[in-house]
């Protein structure tokens, strides 16, 4: 059980699960035993890159990713230059990361998503994070294979291997 403003990490080897139970938070996947119910509206990033075409433009990307994460042509039109200028230059993660955190979700899911980029964009976007935590109260679920983000970034972790629970608890322990 994840409370609302908890920042919950989850870490594990390649292979463990890891993605797999986000996309069932996420509900893109069914869980194949029990049950996972999400209480509030979700912005996933997961598999940056999913949904974009490098046979268009960055510009036909955003209308693109922003129609599948639901959001109206016109409010795509009203927020692209933020898309845009968090974005610095239109690359497909930075797209990505800048379209699903325009809005405050109640519930953002990242995937790996801080590993992508260089230092200066990846401080960028913990920041965005850290904002909607501390202005927003939203609850986030982080997927990395960095220990050190997961401690600074999370209050609480769980730490998977080859689907099964190993350890959960306060993050500062899981990483240890």
């Amino acid at each position: 059980e994840i409370k609302k403003g908890d920042v919950f990490g989850i870490l594990g080897t390649n292979g463990s699960g890891k993605s797999t139970l986000l996309k069932i938070i996420a509900g893109v996947l069914d869980p194949s035993k029990g049950t996972c119910k999400a209480n509030g509206n979700i912005a996933p990033l997961i598999e940056l890159g999913a949904g974009f075409d490098m046979e268009l433009t960055a510009r036909e990307n955003i209308y693109l990713n922003g129609a599948l994460l639901g959001y109206s042509k016109s409010f795509i039109q009203q927020n692209f230059d933020e898309f845009v200028e968090f974005a610095e230059v239109g690359k497909v993660a930075r797209i990505a990361f800048a379209i699903a955190t325009v809005i405050v979700p109640e519930i953002l899911i990242v995937d790996e998503v801080l590993s992508v980029g260089d230092f200066m964009f990846q401080k960028k976007c913990e920041e965005r994070i850290m904002s909607l935590i501390k202005e927003h109260n939203v609850t986030v679920l982080i997927v990395s294979h960095s220990n050190d983000q997961i401690e600074r970034l999370c209050n609480k972790a769980a730490w998977i291997e080859k689907g099964k629970l190993r350890m959960l608890g306060p993050a500062s322990d899981v990483c240890k």
